[in-house]
Protein backbone atom coordinates (compact mmCIF):
# COMPACT_ATOMS: atom_id res chain seq x y z
CA UNK A 1 0.00 0.00 0.00
CA UNK A 2 1.64 3.16 -1.26
CA UNK A 3 0.99 6.81 -0.59
CA UNK A 4 -0.32 8.87 -3.48
CA UNK A 5 1.99 10.76 -5.83
CA UNK A 6 1.40 13.79 -8.05
CA UNK A 7 -0.14 12.53 -11.29
CA UNK A 8 -2.00 9.57 -9.79
CA UNK A 9 -5.49 9.23 -11.26
CA UNK A 10 -8.33 8.42 -8.88
CA UNK A 11 -12.07 7.80 -8.99
CA UNK A 12 -15.01 7.88 -6.63
CA UNK A 13 -18.38 6.18 -7.06
CA UNK A 14 -21.61 7.56 -5.66
CA UNK A 15 -25.23 6.52 -5.86
CA UNK A 16 -28.47 8.29 -4.90
CA UNK A 17 -30.35 5.37 -3.36
CA UNK A 18 -30.24 1.69 -4.20
CA UNK A 19 -32.19 2.09 -7.46
CA UNK A 20 -29.95 4.80 -8.89
CA UNK A 21 -27.09 4.38 -11.34
CA UNK A 22 -23.47 4.36 -10.21
CA UNK A 23 -22.02 7.82 -10.86
CA UNK A 24 -18.27 7.89 -11.36
CA UNK A 25 -16.10 10.95 -10.67
CA UNK A 26 -12.50 11.10 -11.86
CA UNK A 27 -9.66 13.38 -10.85
CA UNK A 28 -5.88 13.54 -10.60
CA UNK A 29 -3.50 14.35 -7.74
CA UNK A 30 -2.01 17.80 -8.40
CA UNK A 31 -0.40 18.63 -5.05
CA UNK A 32 0.80 16.94 -1.89
CA UNK A 33 1.19 18.20 1.65
CA UNK A 34 2.65 16.34 4.61
CA UNK A 35 -0.61 14.41 5.19
CA UNK A 36 -2.93 15.26 2.28
CA UNK A 37 -3.24 14.74 -1.46
CA UNK A 38 -5.13 17.51 -3.26
CA UNK A 39 -7.00 16.55 -6.43
CA UNK A 40 -7.50 18.81 -9.44
CA UNK A 41 -11.23 19.07 -8.59
CA UNK A 42 -10.35 20.47 -5.14
CA UNK A 43 -11.05 17.33 -3.11
CA UNK A 44 -8.56 16.83 -0.29
CA UNK A 45 -7.70 13.22 0.58
CA UNK A 46 -5.81 11.74 3.49
CA UNK A 47 -2.64 10.40 1.93
CA UNK A 48 -2.83 7.20 3.92
CA UNK A 49 -4.10 4.11 2.07
CA UNK A 50 -6.76 2.06 3.82
CA UNK A 51 -8.02 -1.40 2.87
CA UNK A 52 -11.81 -1.57 2.73
CA UNK A 53 -13.43 -4.19 4.92
CA UNK A 54 -16.35 -4.39 2.47
CA UNK A 55 -14.69 -5.05 -0.89
CA UNK A 56 -10.98 -5.41 0.04
CA UNK A 57 -9.99 -2.47 -2.21
CA UNK A 58 -7.38 0.12 -1.28
CA UNK A 59 -8.89 3.56 -0.83
CA UNK A 60 -7.99 7.07 0.26
CA UNK A 61 -10.48 8.80 2.55
CA UNK A 62 -11.69 12.35 2.05
CA UNK A 63 -10.00 14.56 4.66
CA UNK A 64 -13.32 15.69 6.14
CA UNK A 65 -15.18 12.37 5.83
CA UNK A 66 -13.28 9.18 6.49
CA UNK A 67 -16.20 7.07 5.22
CA UNK A 68 -15.97 8.31 1.61
CA UNK A 69 -13.08 6.88 -0.41
CA UNK A 70 -11.35 7.53 -3.69
CA UNK A 71 -9.53 4.67 -5.47
CA UNK A 72 -6.78 4.33 -8.08
CA UNK A 73 -8.17 4.19 -11.64
CA UNK A 74 -7.81 0.94 -13.61
CA UNK A 75 -8.79 -0.05 -17.16
CA UNK A 76 -11.62 -2.15 -15.71
CA UNK A 77 -13.05 0.88 -13.89
CA UNK A 78 -12.81 3.04 -17.02
CA UNK A 79 -14.79 0.38 -18.92
CA UNK A 80 -17.43 0.11 -16.15
CA UNK A 81 -17.78 3.90 -15.99
CA UNK A 82 -18.16 4.18 -19.76
CA UNK A 83 -20.91 1.52 -19.77
CA UNK A 84 -22.70 3.11 -16.80
CA UNK A 85 -22.57 6.57 -18.44
CA UNK A 86 -24.13 5.05 -21.58
CA UNK A 87 -26.91 3.54 -19.44
CA UNK A 88 -27.52 6.93 -17.81
CA UNK A 89 -27.66 8.64 -21.22
CA UNK A 90 -30.17 6.07 -22.53
CA UNK A 91 -32.33 6.40 -19.41
CA UNK A 92 -32.28 10.21 -19.54
CA UNK A 93 -33.07 10.26 -23.26
CA UNK A 94 -36.19 8.13 -22.80
CA UNK A 95 -37.23 9.97 -19.62
CA UNK A 96 -37.03 13.40 -21.28
CA UNK A 97 -38.84 12.43 -24.47
CA UNK A 98 -42.40 11.77 -25.50
CA UNK A 99 -42.88 9.85 -28.71
CA UNK A 100 -45.30 10.68 -31.49
CA UNK A 101 -47.10 7.87 -33.28
CA UNK A 102 -44.57 7.67 -36.13
CA UNK A 103 -41.70 7.26 -33.66
CA UNK A 104 -43.64 4.64 -31.69
CA UNK A 105 -44.27 2.77 -34.94
CA UNK A 106 -40.57 2.84 -35.79
CA UNK A 107 -39.61 1.52 -32.34
CA UNK A 108 -42.31 -1.17 -32.51
CA UNK A 109 -41.16 -2.30 -35.97
CA UNK A 110 -37.52 -2.42 -34.84
CA UNK A 111 -38.46 -4.58 -31.84
CA UNK A 112 -40.61 -6.76 -34.10
CA UNK A 113 -37.75 -7.14 -36.58
CA UNK A 114 -35.37 -8.17 -33.80
CA UNK A 115 -37.92 -10.64 -32.37
CA UNK A 116 -37.95 -9.04 -28.93
CA UNK A 117 -41.55 -7.97 -28.55
CA UNK A 118 -43.16 -9.02 -25.27
CA UNK A 119 -46.78 -9.72 -24.58
CA UNK A 120 -49.42 -11.47 -26.58
CA UNK A 121 -51.29 -10.31 -29.64
CA UNK A 122 -54.33 -8.20 -29.05
CA UNK A 123 -57.58 -9.32 -30.52
CA UNK A 124 -60.11 -6.73 -31.51
CA UNK A 125 -63.74 -7.69 -31.68
CA UNK A 126 -66.01 -5.59 -33.83
CA UNK A 127 -69.34 -4.93 -32.20
CA UNK A 128 -72.51 -3.52 -33.67
CA UNK A 129 -73.57 -0.54 -31.62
Amino acid sequence: MEDLKVGDKLYNVSQNGFGDFFRYSFSEVVRLTKTLAILENGVRLRNKPVRSLINDEIGYAIATNRWVYWHIVSDDILHKAEKENENIAIHDWFRDRSFNFLEKTMIYNLFKEKGILRGGKRTYIKTNK
